[in-house]
């Protein structure tokens, strides 16, 4: 980049603002966030004084609290929160009801889960031109305007209404649905055509970007297309809309590192104590039906019926962490979960060993990557996700590089990892109860090839060249991908 594009002030805008809320005796407490893309992004919003837009993530904060907020979060972070205050029932129709009932289900193409209701389509709208209007409040003319996820498909349209003019980038982390699921959504002109008010769009896979194009040619005849090699250009009547695909990934270093730390090594052999120095599968994932832990359970009932001689042998580690289970179909699923998992044991279950082990609750970032580096076998099992970054910790993690990743073929890291990983179906059991005893047969170097190919490229493709590809494109005024 010129100097004039390091410059430039970063703004983001994302759902939740990167910080963790409490109250202890009364008073807030407030710690940063320790996602990948905050920790990535950090550096580049200090360096440009940038500004994070979002919502706090509490109700009933008072402005007090609010302003103590973003000073004690500038002071230790160098750079600006800008909280977007969200009341009770907002939160309840814009994001657990249209967000999380509607696109989040819809876009993983499980549209029978959704619930179209037009009250939760009118708080999306609202809550999009509240961030608008909020934004317009902070931006200054030169700004860097970077905008994530499926909870703002609305808000470049509310941000030209306001007379904004300057770039919006946008990148979708989850999945985007092919034009018969698509259609589905009442609201679907609507919302594509609000998509196309911004200048640059960002997709994780080939697979997600091609569906996007695929329902604007569908649904917007008068938008033309123009493809020039991997990258494309939707042409409106008043703005050239840039999209590629741009998977995103991880700081290997952030895993790799900590995974060969003295606190990391003597976690993992307690894990191996505590498993009597079994095989261990892992799988760890955020409560939600798209992960498709059923599936996946169906699945190990069927390994322990089609290969006995691993009874004793092996143990399944299960780790659900607990997620958005104000909605019922969230509790609904843990509810199975439990029931399926207690069942299978008590068919299994021998002296001395019990075939799952199974636990609901979050993990420290030690306790996780310890799993990552004891872990024999990584079973991940998407019915469909955006990337899943779980696949790309394990490799990061692994740093013997004597794991084998067991992945959906259904997840966007497939694309990337898919030549190295054994690859399954999730709706298959048969196939992935085989894929799993293949995992745990495989010849030493064979493990140790497969695994040291796949953390070349996650070290090569990692979080912060996904940053800088993203920043450079807008700034070129091309995609590059």
């Amino acid at each position: 980049m010129n100097q004039q594009d390091a410059l430039e002030r970063l703004v983001v805008v994302s759902n939740r603002l990167p910080v963790v809320l409490s109250r202890k005796e009364g008073r807030l407490a407030i710690k940063k966030g320790t996602g990948g893309l905050i920790t990535a992004l950090a550096p580049i919003m200090r360096e440009r004084g940038g500004v994070w837009v979002g919502w706090p993530g509490a109700t009933g904060l008072t402005d007090e609290e609010i302003n103590e907020l973003a000073a004690r979060f500038r002071e230790e972070s160098g750079f600006n929160l800008f909280p977007v205050l969200l009341s009770r029932e907002e939160v309840s129709l814009y994001y657990e009801g249209f967000s999380n009932e509607v696109i989040w289900p819809l876009f993983h193409d499980l549209h029978f889960k959704c619930h179209f209701k037009p009250v939760y389509w009118e708080a999306y709208q609202r809550v999009n031109r509240r961030f608008s209007e909020q934004i317009v409040k902070t931006i200054q003319p030169q700004d860097f305007l970077w905008v994530h996820d499926y909870h703002f498909l609305l808000l470049a349209q509310e941000l030209r209404k306001q007379g904004i003019n300057q770039k919006l980038v946008f990148f979708l982390h989850i999945p985007f649905a092919p034009p018969d699921i698509f259609m589905k959504i009442p609201w679907r002109q609507e919302i594509l055509s609000a998509v196309l008010e911004y200048d640059y769009l960002g997709f994780q896979t080939e697979r997600d970007k091609l569906n996007f194009l695929n329902c604007v040619e569908t649904l917007l005849p008068n938008v033309s297309i123009k493809s020039y090699g991997d990258y494309h250009i939707c042409h409106t009547d008043h703005r050239d809309v840039h999209v590629g695909a741009y998977p995103i990934s991880i700081d290997f270093h952030e895993f790799s590192d900590e995974s060969a730390s003295k606190e990391v090594a003597k976690a993992a052999l307690q894990i191996h104590m505590l498993e009597d120095d079994r095989k261990l599968v892992f799988s760890v994932d955020r409560l939600d039906y798209t992960k498709g832990i059923i599936y996946r359970l169906e699945a190990i009932r069927e390994f322990l019926k089609k290969y006995p001689e691993h009874h004793e042998k092996v143990i399944f580690h299960q780790v659900v962490v607990p997620s958005r289970s104000q909605i019922s179909e969230y509790s609904d699923l843990k509810s199975e979960i439990d029931a399926l998992v207690g069942e299978i044991n008590s068919a299994y279950t021998m002296p001395g060993w019990v075939p799952i082990h199974y636990s609901y609750r979050s993990l420290s970032r030690e306790e996780l990557v310890a799993f990552y580096r004891s872990a024999d076998v990584m079973l991940i099992t998407p019915v469909k996700d955006g990337m899943n970054l779980v696949a790309k910790e394990f490799v990061a993690a692994c740093i013997e590089e004597n794991g084998v990743l067991v992945l959906s073929e259904f997840a966007g890291a497939a694309a990337q990892l898919g030549s190295q990983a054994l690859l399954i179906n999730p709706y298959h059991t048969v196939g992935v109860a085989e894929a799993v005893h293949r995992a745990l047969m495989m010849p030493k170097e064979e493990k140790q090839q497969r695994m040291k190919i796949l953390r070349e490229l996650v070290h090569k493709e990692d979080i912060f060249a996904w940053i800088d590809s993203i920043i450079s494109v807008a700034h070129q005024n091309k995609i590059v991908t």
